[in-house]
């Protein structure tokens, strides 16, 4: 099966993969060569099917080596279309980054677009596994999740999707911390992952709740193990902007940028977005930063 979907101009494939490290989480992949970015994923029929994602000239092509009926030729699309972002317009922010050197390149670079999980659920859990580690560890936690907990490629068994909420409520605490070994936020995954079960959270429902931004946020910090960097990174996932995701590095640079190396906190890091109001996260994602890569 094959199926080409627009997007909103510009467009970059490549733009939304480097977007930051998803792509580089399973049950994503990409080809370096090609471009191509891939990834396994389970349908609501149960059937794990591998996507093959390519840029085209008014947005991509979307291949699956297998038969599928209309309902989950549309729940692919569907996927597609929202971990891609591909009715996103971002010209509002454009018109105001072109005043600006430091992200004078976004509108020609296609950026903006951040690449997303197919589920709010799975980018939950990953983003909650970026916190107190490295990034190494958050492959490796990732990586654990999926091949122990998700259902298997039929062409391919070794390779598998992200787990459903159901299949991991159906472990315990002690499974998640010392088989996956996700330490103490082993407890965050089975609660959040119970909580999806048993429907008293429906997180599908935030990717378009018409609340306010500081309400979303509000749902967002209620989940254990998310707090106000995990939160602001799920919010700009989720296309709201109106706050910076601050941690150790956005104080780094925030602090050789603006205050020549002294100590900085969150309220310093604000006021230097402050005037990009709702598009502030975005602005500060791409920022090109004059001291990125110095010791």
């Amino acid at each position: 099966m094959r199926l080409t979907l627009s997007a909103c101009p510009p467009f970059s494939l490549s733009a939304v993969v480097r977007s930051h490290g998803w792509a580089d989480l399973l049950p994503f992949g990409r080809d370096a060569g090609t471009g191509e970015l891939t990834r396994v994923e389970r349908l609501a029929s149960g059937r794990v099917v591998e996507m093959f994602v390519q840029e085209e000239a008014s947005g991509v092509s979307v291949e699956v080596h297998d038969r599928l009926s209309g309902a989950e030729h549309e729940e692919v699309a569907h996927k597609v279309e929202w971990m891609l972002g591909l009715s996103q317009d971002f010209s509002a922010f454009y018109a105001l980054a072109r005043e600006e050197s430091r992200l004078a390149y976004v509108e020609e670079g296609a950026r903006g677009r951040i690449l997303r999980s197919s589920t709010l659920f799975e980018d939950v859990v990953k983003t909650i596994l970026t916190t107190n580690t490295r990034w190494t560890g958050t492959i490796r936690m990732v990586k654990a999740l999926v091949s122990q907990f998700g259902t298997s490629l039929p062409a391919d068994p070794t390779r598998r999707a992200f787990p459903t909420p159901d299949q991991l409520a159906a472990t315990d605490e002690r499974t998640l911390r010392s088989a996956t070994r996700l330490g103490y936020r082993a407890p965050y995954m089975l609660e959040l992952a119970r909580s999806v079960t048993a429907s008293t959270l429906d997180l599908e429902a935030l990717k378009t709740a018409g609340i306010p931004t500081t309400q979303l946020r509000k749902r967002l910090l209620a989940l254990k193990g998310v707090g106000d960097y995990a939160a602001a990174n799920l919010l700009i996932l989720l296309g709201r902007y109106d706050f910076v995701p601050v941690d150790s590095w956005a104080i780094k640079m925030v602090s050789h940028e603006w205050h020549s190396g002294e100590p900085v906190g969150r309220a310093e890091i604000e006021a230097a977005f402050e005037r990009w109001g709702e598009w502030k996260g975005l602005a500060y994602w791409f920022w090109d930063w004059s001291y990125e890569g110095e010791e």
